[in-house]
């Protein structure tokens, strides 16, 4: 009996003795995970916000003094200013398919507005959603298809609604009352705080319709600039001397701002005949008796004043011109509050610091330049975009970037900082040395396309490059024109130097410059044939 008790000691001091071993193992093996989990970063949240129309000179930020964002201006404040963020098509569906895709509207297909996008090719929020983000797409997209590459999305049917906007979440269409930039900035908080999954990095693209066309401004900012008259741009009476492509323009705040679609001179008369009337007229019925009640109470006066002075000529055109601003400053200052709410979501719940915050839009607009509203050309204002980025994981609050970055380089940026391999097909750069300091190099020329002609305002069919200080542009199809600028000295674009022998040198540089870029991104004349042949025939136009 002594002997078995023995043995029985003996068996369990070996069992202590192995278990110990094993737990001192296993604790040994729980703190080097957690050793390897403290040193392996945690990768960033992404924001992507994106607004229709915002030119950069309607952000504060960017020091133009028309009017005061002072949300988005956070961003910059917190982050980074970019002064040279571009596009490379100035028109909504194009650029973001270049934004998804980080390819050029050639490569990815989607040229212009009529021609389908394949949500079947890859986007970053795909190779993100496989690497184990969860995504979401909330507002517009402007892309017909139930959009790949996310978990959950919600977006705006085509161009949207201003007021009772319909949505389709998931797939399924719903109308929801209100405002719609209100109403977008609901959805992304309610996905944040109810439909997010905690455990996980996450990207959402949250993208606005305001400020695009026709500029119908929430309730509680109808009033909003009223003790202000805007100075038109020292252009604003451009007579398109030396450059007949943008003579040809149908964009022109005098001669076609519609008084009635774009102005809102709705009277209750009829007096005002205009072509678009009846198309405004089933946008302002969108709206509930309280929203009418609201709006005639401002407009109303404003339209028997209107009539009462019976303008014309150049007092015609600067009334149009501050009418337009008014309204199209008010639908970003709704705008501004809902990037506020969801900075101050991020900062509450404790994700500023591992979340990349993007403000952008997916092109700039004429704001009375060359007397124009609309964008597609390849001018300064239309071509160019606000690009506002914060990470304070990475980027020092206050940088200023003055590269030339384009709306192909987002997708390879946040493939970057999700540390997941950029695809060899994507023809954008990440960005993330440039704005962390670290690049020594950087892109000296970017391309430009634009298609869709013949159509809406009468913008040619044009391509071009643009350096540092030029800008080398060919208009072709029913035209045969080339431009060229010297940004330094003429930023206004106002004095064609193509034939002007003492930029000859410039001249054959630019163009060097130009076949270059075409042949690094696959560009040409057989591609433009082959694009205009489809839009021609979707468009039912005889070649």
């Amino acid at each position: 009996m002594a002997k078995h008790i023995l043995n029985t000691t003996k068996l369990n001091n070996s069992y202590l003795v192995v278990l110990s071993a094993f737990m001192l193992c296993f604790s040994c093996k729980n703190e080097t995970k957690a050793k390897v989990e403290a040193e392996t970063p945690q990768r960033p949240n992404i924001v992507f916000i994106m607004s229709d129309d915002h030119a950069y000179q309607a952000i504060s930020a960017y020091g133009h003094g028309l009017n005061n964002t002072p949300n988005i201006d956070r961003i910059a404040n917190e982050g980074a200013l970019f002064n040279r963020g571009f596009v490379t098509n100035s028109i909504c569906a194009p650029s973001r398919a270049v934004m998804l895709t980080g390819k050029h509207s050639f490569v990815n297909g989607k040229v212009d507005n009529i021609s389908p996008f394949n949500w079947d090719q890859d986007n970053f929020a795909k190779t993100l959603q496989k690497s184990g983000y969860q995504t979401a797409l909330i507002g517009k997209i402007h892309m017909d298809g139930l959009p790949q590459g996310f978990d959950y999305s919600n977006v705006l049917p085509g161009q949207g609604q201003y007021y009772s906007p319909e949505f389709i979440e998931n797939g399924v269409k719903k109308t929801i009352p209100g405002y719609v930039t209100n109403v977008t900035t609901d959805i992304a908080l309610n996905w944040l705080e109810n439909k997010r999954e905690k455990d996980k990095p996450f990207l959402m693209l949250y993208h606005q319709k305001a400020p695009h066309r026709t500029w119908m401004p929430e309730e509680k900012y109808l009033t909003l600039f009223d003790d202000k008259t805007f100075d038109p741009p020292a252009n604003f009476f451009d007579d398109y001397e030396g450059r007949p492509a943008a003579a040809a323009h149908e964009m022109g705040i005098y001669k076609d701002m519609d008084l009635v679609y774009d102005l809102k001179m709705l009277d209750k008369d009829g007096d005002i005949k205009t072509k678009y009337r009846g198309m405004f007229q089933k946008k302002y019925d969108r709206m509930n008796a309280e929203q009418k009640a609201a709006w005639d109470t401002y407009y109303d006066p404003i339209i028997a004043d209107f009539k009462a002075k019976k303008l014309e000529g150049k007092e015609l055109a600067l009334w149009k011109y501050n009418r337009y601003m008014h309204d199209y400053l008010r639908t970003i200052q709704s705008v501004d509050d809902g990037v506020g709410e969801v900075l101050d979501y991020l900062k509450e719940n404790g994700l500023e610091e591992n979340t990349i915050v993007v403000y952008t839009s997916d092109q700039g607009f004429y704001l009375g330049e060359h007397g124009w509203f609309d964008k597609r050309f390849m001018y300064e204002e239309s071509f160019r975009t606000p690009i506002l980025v914060k990470y304070p994981k990475e980027i020092k609050a206050g940088t200023v970037v003055n590269g030339l970055v384009q709306n192909l380089d987002f997708a390879p940026t946040f493939l970057d900082y999700a540390g997941v391999d950029i695809p060899k097909d994507i023809q954008g750069e990440s960005f993330r040395k440039l704005v962390n300091g670290e690049a020594s190099e950087w892109r000296d020329a970017i391309y430009y396309t634009y298609y869709e002609f013949p159509g809406e305002h009468h913008v040619k069919r044009h391509y071009g490059v643009r350096t540092d200080r030029y800008k080398l542009i060919h208009f072709y199809y029913d035209i045969e024109q080339w431009e060229l600028y010297d940004l330094e000295k003429d930023p206004s674009e106002m004095n064609n130097l193509y034939n002007d022998p003492a930029y000859a040198d410039v001249k054959a540089d630019m163009h060097k410059q130009l076949e270059n870029m075409r042949t690094k991104y696959g560009d040409s004349d057989e591609l433009n044939a082959s694009h205009l042949e489809r839009y021609l025939t979707a468009k039912h136009i005889k070649h």
